[in-house]
């Protein structure tokens, strides 16, 4: 009997460790796996669910249906590497040291994806990534050197540089859904951030698609020839026109041989390099389907003579083709994603974030591009689907930011939150609660002189005004009333009817140069 209890207790202390180590296991699975999507410039006024006009966007609207929708996200510097800074670390420019892209990213700092492996997660990036530093944080990764190319694309790998064949938006899919097979039955949640170049410049589309919406025509912007009076000079010394910058080679696809015969230049010659670098990077196969369709629009442009606001439309016209063909491949892609995790039962655990680095524009004011705080580029598209926590179809009209997003995914996976971060939690917002909110967003942009030519600026936005201030090289404030003036034609700084407003707006422009401890801003900020 002694001897029998002798082997009796091992087997019991075995038994009773095995339960609490599949406790273990069970609670850790528990824990959602987050699928953060990032699209490059991908405009709110190009997802339907935002109401566009310009395209459907059947997948992304299954986002929203599924999840929340949050009409009143923005950015906090409408740039590319900037605005990655900042999900990444969960703070302003200024602190995270990355202002403008020129500045090469600090990739030893404290980042959402290294607090997420201290947090027991399975983490990756795939797809952009563009901080120029190597990624850090990440189990995985597999990004595009710079910006990258669309077709037959080079990537960055932990192993060396490789080159794949095939359109960007499609390879970027087939890795991460490689990345997911391999993790999707492992004891850890996994944390993937699914980053696609498109829709940024040069806004080259799959077959497919630009074989479609070549053949579409879509409605001009009211604003497209703004002749920015009402404005100050920042609007107007910007070079991001559709009718002045916008090059005939790299953006419309006309070839250098015929715009040069006649008569149009370029705003500068890398344009002219890099539509053939593009095109040079096909296979034979891709070239044949592109010059299918772009030859015979090369013939008609050279026959047409246009010049003036029908050269501009022209321009307007091939713009949205191009952009949002590109944007048509990602709508397609994330379907596939979607498709994924429902077939290998991950849908139901697995939080799905869609956005953008920032907003941009359509043609509005004559423009593409960013940079601005005006709500086209300073807005993004935010949706988040998290199943048995968000109400399906929801809309949020809170003002919430990229400055929140890193602090969203650590508070999802329970993981705690770096005090060094200024942003906010979204979860209490998606599980339907009503917290005490911000009123007011704090905006940076510094990127000048460089292209575009968009002025250094700081402002402050509530849910109705809007105040900039435009430094560096000028001195000029404006302020925006988005209730009567929702496309912000008028500046009324120094209108008597708004002191009252323009007295306050200085005032909650300074507590957030305070608040966030910008020390440029916080000099820019005082009324003199």
């Amino acid at each position: 009997m002694r001897g029998f209890q002798f082997l009796w207790l091992p087997l019991l202390v075995f038994f009773i460790l095995s339960c609490q180590s599949t406790e273990q296991n069970t609670e850790e699975r528990k824990k959602p796996n987050i699928i953060f999507i990032m699209t490059d410039d991908h405009a709110f006024q190009a997802i339907s669910a935002y109401g566009s006009e310009l395209i459907q966007t059947p997948n992304i609207d299954k986002l929203a249906q599924e999840g929340m929708l949050f009409d009143r996200a923005y950015v906090t510097n409408s740039i590319c590497a900037p605005s990655r800074a900042v999900v990444l670390t969960g703070k302003h420019s200024h602190l995270n040291g990355l202002t403008d892209n020129a500045v090469r990213f600090d990739s030893t700092q404290v980042t959402l994806p290294r607090l997420m492996q201290e947090g027991g997660y399975k983490t990756a990036v795939i797809g952009k990534w563009h901080l120029k530093t190597q990624p850090m944080g990440f189990d995985y990764w597999k990004v595009l050197p710079g910006q990258g190319h669309y077709y037959n694309p080079e990537f960055r790998t932990q192993n060396g540089r490789v080159v794949d064949t095939g359109y960007v938006t499609d390879l970027i899919t087939d890795f991460s859904l490689e990345w997911l097979d391999e993790n999707k039955d492992g004891n850890q949640p996994f944390m993937l951030m699914y980053q696609h170049k498109a829709p940024h410049r040069e806004w080259l589309a799959k077959p497919k698609y630009f074989k479609e919406f070549t053949q579409k025509e879509f409605p001009v912007p009211s604003t497209l020839f703004d002749n920015y009076e009402n404005r100050g000079n920042a609007a107007r010394e910007a070079e991001m026109r559709i009718a002045d910058h916008m090059g005939l080679t790299n953006d419309s696809k006309i070839k250098p041989e015929i715009a040069e015969e006649l008569g149009h230049s370029d705003f500068m010659s890398w344009y002219t390099n890099a539509y053939r670098n593009n095109l040079d990077r096909m296979n034979r196969e891709q070239r044949s389907a592109w010059d299918n369709i772009y030859d015979p629009i090369n013939k008609e442009f050279k026959g047409a003579g246009m010049s003036g606001e029908d050269l501009t439309r022209w321009k307007y016209q091939r713009y949205m083709q191009d952009y949002l063909a590109s944007i048509a491949s990602v709508d397609e892609n994330i379907g596939r994603l979607m498709d994924y995790l429902k077939e290998n039962n991950l849908e139901e655990n697995t939080v799905v974030i869609y956005t953008s680095d920032q907003g941009f524009y359509l043609g509005e004011h004559g423009w593409f591009d960013k940079r601005f705080m005006y709500e086209e580029s300073f807005r993004t598209p935010l949706i988040i689907k998290w199943p048995g926590v968000v109400k399906p179809g929801s809309i949020n009209s809170d003002l919430v930011q990229n400055l929140d997003f890193a602090e969203t995914i650590l508070d999802m996976a329970g993981n705690p939150i770096p005090d060094a971060m200024q942003g906010s939690s979204l979860v209490p917002l998606l599980k339907g609660e009503k917290p005490i909110w911000r009123k007011a967003l704090y905006y940076h942009y510094y990127e000048y002189p460089g292209i575009h030519a968009v002025k250094r600026h700081i402002g402050a936005a509530t849910d109705r005004y809007k105040i900039i201030h435009f430094y560096n090289d000028i001195d000029e404030w404006e302020l925006y009333d988005l209730q009567e003036d929702p496309q912000e034609m008028y500046n009324v700084y120094g209108q008597e009817e708004y002191a009252e407003i323009q007295t306050e707006m200085h005032e909650i422009l300074l507590d957030l140069a305070r608040v966030y401890e910008d020390s440029v801003g916080l000099e820019q900020a005082q009324f003199k």
